[in-house]
């Protein structure tokens, strides 16, 4: 890979800028200054630094979001603001999706990823990658609905859903609930609970297979996944 693609790619701006870099004789491959844009380097094997800082190479980047309401899960949008539109010039360099989608007015655990193979897998109905949600509930939640649940709801299409798993946390004129389920239909848990005669009125995502929102992340924040996150995603799809 040629010296200021490599650059580019990692952050430090645009071929152009790169350029400009390469001039002011701040890049050194293996302990030698570089000023040769069309230079060739094993991204991997070679020792890159800019101003005497390691750069290392990345080809995917994962991101977990906590998404605010308001937002959309979308890369580009004419009238919303996107996920996309929140993150900052290093991570938007890498040209990353969200996986799958939260409604505009849902909150919670968003993973953004450029890794394709990695979405595929954990959105591929075959895979029942679990995700569980937070709600609350306009009206009372019984252990009936959570029966209803398991033994799958038709929604207002026909569609029934599958095997899902229902925990009350709080019942009443507004209950408060958590719900598990291993699909991923349009508005899928407000239309399950409108089908048990019940209206969603907050929504938010915990969970996706194995990676759960971090409670440190206010809403709009990201962070990258560690080490651990990303193995036990890729583990648990």
């Amino acid at each position: 890979m040629r010296i200021d693609k490599f650059l580019s790619n990692m952050g430090f701006g645009s071929r152009k800028d790169v350029k400009v870099l390469l001039k002011s004789k701040a890049v050194e491959v293996n302990g030698e200054v570089v000023r040769d844009a069309k230079q060739h380097v094993d991204e991997v094997a070679d020792l890159i630094t800019v101003a005497g800082e390691k750069v290392d190479y990345a080809e995917f980047i994962y991101l977990m979001m906590n998404k605010p309401p308001g937002v959309i899960s979308a890369t580009e949008d004419k009238y919303d603001q996107t996920v996309i539109d929140m993150l900052g010039d290093e991570e938007r360099h890498f040209e990353p999706f969200p996986v799958g989608r939260l409604d505009k007015d849902t909150e919670g655990l968003l993973l953004l990823t450029n890794d394709g193979k990695l979405a595929h897998e954990l959105l591929s109905p075959k895979k029942h990658v679990a995700k569980t949600y937070y709600a609350r509930i306009d009206g009372v939640v019984t252990e009936a609905d959570g029966e209803a649940f398991r033994n799958g709801v038709i929604l207002d299409d026909g569609y029934q859903t599958k095997e899902a798993f229902l925990r009350i946390l709080k019942s009443g004129v507004e209950s408060e609930i958590e719900l598990t389920i291993t699909e991923g239909k349009f508005h899928q848990v407000k239309r399950m609970f409108e089908s048990v005669g019940k209206t969603v009125v907050y929504l938010k995502r915990l969970s996706m297979g194995s990676l759960e929102l971090d409670p440190d992340l206010e809403l709009g924040e990201y962070r990258y996944l560690t080490e651990e996150e990303l193995i036990g995603l890729k583990e648990k799809k």
